[in-house]
């Protein structure tokens, strides 16, 4: 599809340059036999036959080399805009292609519950002897599988939002720490379902950015670290100003990242082999990539370092108003 829309681009790249070039070589050609003709009327060369053929002459040197001038426009137009063609189709094309892989993954994420709900569904309601107990429980593993195919609705409807472009975004001067406490606040509940104590020194600085854009960014930095934290463990979330940046950590003693996991951790649906395994943490590997588009969304920088059963640091810097 784009090859046949690149050559199709060159064609009008080269259509227009060509017109260009034609209509110079005619005004070029018309300037030229203009001044030879003034130049023997000078002269005062009368027209012979001899006189003719020096003129004649004249012209198809003239039309020989406005010719070849036109071939080689056209060669190094054509290989020139076949390049820019290529340029300019290659940013539509990777949105295409990114588009197309998102499509793919997410249709993967949704047929695998989809899959299991339906089965489960046409299992038993084929079964003559069903209970209404059994029933009962179906019912609520059914509701369990609709409940997780809603959730990752939601998170899909949050990444493409924050994937809009940067102009819809509204930047405000607003408090570090209270973008911190707010996020806090929101994901306490599991902490204190893990018995995980979060700690807190953030430094009471403003910053320019888009409040709930990081507010869901520290929500996910700050719900990964308890989804991996072990329970009676303690999550620190601490901040360093350096220069105009100030820079914020989230440490905490969980299960850790495999060192070749780390460069796929903002791929979307990418989870770790060692999160894969472990049945009860909840997620579909959306939230870092989410993360990472909110960071990018404000110019600035995410790092994740991880040691294996030692746990894992965060570290975002975000911009200091003065």
């Amino acid at each position: 599809m784009f090859n046949s829309a690149r050559i199709k681009l060159t064609a009008w790249y080269l259509l227009i340059i060509m017109f260009i070039s034609i209509a110079f070589s005619l005004v070029i050609y018309q300037g030229l036999m203009s001044e030879v003709r003034r130049f023997s009327r000078a002269q005062k060369i009368r027209i012979e036959r001899i006189d003719e053929d020096i003129f004649n002459e004249i012209k198809q040197r003239i039309i020989i080399e406005l010719g070849i001038i036109n071939i080689f426009i056209f060669l190094s137009s054509g290989a020139l805009g076949y390049f820019l063609a290529g340029k300019t189709l290659r940013p539509i094309q990777e949105m295409v292609e990114e588009q197309n892989r998102f499509i793919s993954d997410a249709s993967h994420e949704f047929r695998t519950p989809l899959t299991a709900l339906k089965s489960s569904l046409e299992v038993n309601i084929r079964d003559k002897n069903l209970s209404v107990e059994d029933a009962k429980k179906i019912m609520n593993e059914s509701i369990k599988d609709v409940n997780d195919l809603q959730r990752l609705s939601d998170t899909l409807l949050q990444l493409s939002q924050y994937e809009k472009p940067q102009n819809h975004i509204n930047f405000e001067i607003i408090s570090l720490k209270q973008i911190i406490n707010e996020s806090i606040n929101k994901i306490k509940p599991l902490a204190i379902k893990k018995n995980i104590t979060i700690k807190d020194d953030i430094l009471n600085v403003n910053i320019k950015g888009n409040k709930y854009g990081l507010i869901d960014l520290f929500v996910i930095l700050i719900d990964n670290a308890i989804k991996y934290s072990k329970e009676k463990s303690e999550i620190i979330i601490s901040s360093k100003r350096i220069k105009n940046l100030v820079y914020i950590k989230i440490n905490d003693k969980g299960v850790g990242i495999d060192k070749k996991d780390i460069p796929h951790l903002f791929d979307r649906f990418y989870r770790s082999d060692k999160a894969r395994s472990k049945k009860e943490i909840d997620g579909y590997g959306l939230g870092l990539s989410i993360a990472k588009k909110i960071v990018d969304q404000h110019g600035t920088s995410i790092k994740i370092e991880s040691k294996l059963k030692k746990g894992t640091t965060v570290v975002v810097s975000l911009p200091i108003c003065s």
